[in-house]
């Protein structure tokens, strides 16, 4: 909880990425051992994940209290695990890697002669996704719940990466995946964020990248489904900050934005959700498992250390 001028809004500090690679993995390792991540978020679908949760499981005894943990679903990088066979919309190469674009899986939602098989294929991924992070879960809980670790993971919680999600083919399969399995799900992120604190903060209009607007905005058109079943389900309604600096969330703009922005969440009665990409990639470890242009412009950014560092700092604010 974050208490300033009577503002008291529920924070969660979250991270992305876990097992996207070693190093980034490594790296979010760092932060939860310091007890700087509330949550965070682990990709399904690497050929490294199995190494990754390792790295976590013999980390767990040692840490202050373990995240809770999220299902970062992934249609755009990484291998399909339902298969090709299961999935051959999805796929594309002989190793069944992801060959879909997030504008692929857009324009998929519109095209009604492909919209049915394509939420068949996406569901048996979703699937497939879940239950290998359920799994993961369910043993980290077991470890920490043995050495005395402190967790408050009480379901399934869901993410997706690029905020796949949130796209209405993935969203109706997501939601009927959800109901035909029984989930007991506790969260699913809202891709909510709110516009005007960044607009009316003019001295910031320059060191925001114009396409993160649209992406705002296009997210914000399709956050109303997810508000709706938040409400009918009992969940709780958030907002995102991450969206407009995705790629770099920085200390000192988040310094200066966080009052509006925790008094906007609070007076909405959402829990604000700050979402950071702390862990690094390596060069060496860029496959063909992940995008080329991916690499380039995000996960391999001489900058990226930015988020690390204001995960480390974010604590410090006067409003925490």
């Amino acid at each position: 909880m974050s208490e300033e001028e009577g503002i008291v809004v529920k924070i969660d500090i979250h991270a992305d990425d876990y097992a996207l690679t070693v190093n980034t993995s490594r790296d979010m390792l760092a932060c939860m051992e310091k007890g700087q991540l509330d949550s965070i978020s682990m990709v399904p679908n690497m050929s490294c994940f199995e190494e990754c949760m390792q790295l976590l499981y013999e980390a767990i005894p040692r840490l202050p209290f373990l995240p809770r943990m999220s299902v970062h679903l992934d249609f755009v990088e990484g291998r399909c695990l339902a298969g090709a066979g299961k999935a051959p919309m999805l796929t594309a190469g002989e190793k069944s890697l992801m060959g879909l674009s997030w504008g692929g899986l857009f324009v998929l939602s519109y095209l009604p002669w492909k919209r049915a098989a394509a939420k068949k294929q996406i569901k048996e991924e979703i699937r497939a996704q879940i239950a290998v992070v359920n799994a993961a879960v369910r043993k980290a809980v077991q470890i920490a719940e043995e050495a005395g670790i402190r967790c408050e993971q009480k379901g399934l919680r869901i993410d997706s990466h690029q905020h796949a999600h949130m796209i209405p083919v993935v969203w109706e399969a997501l939601a009927e995946v959800i109901t035909e399995e029984g989930y007991a799900v506790e969260y699913i992120r809202n891709s909510k964020e709110m516009i005007g604190i960044f607009l009316a903060k003019t001295s910031l209009w320059k060191t925001y990248r114009p396409i993160n607007f649209v992406k705002n905005r296009l997210l914000a058109f399709y956050s109303h489904r997810v508000d709706r079943y938040a409400r009918e389900h009992n969940l709780e309604q958030m907002y995102l900050w991450g969206l407009i600096m995705s790629g770099h969330m920085d200390y000192d703009r988040i310094a200066a934005l966080y009052p509006s922005v925790a008094a906007k969440a609070e007076k909405d009665r959402r829990t604000l959700e700050i979402l950071f990409h702390p862990g690094l990639t390596l060069p060496g470890e860029v496959t063909d498992e992940i995008g080329e242009e991916a690499a380039r412009d995000f996960y391999l950014r001489k900058d990226r250390h930015v988020e690390r560092e204001a995960v480390e700092r974010i604590r410090t604010l006067p409003a925490r």
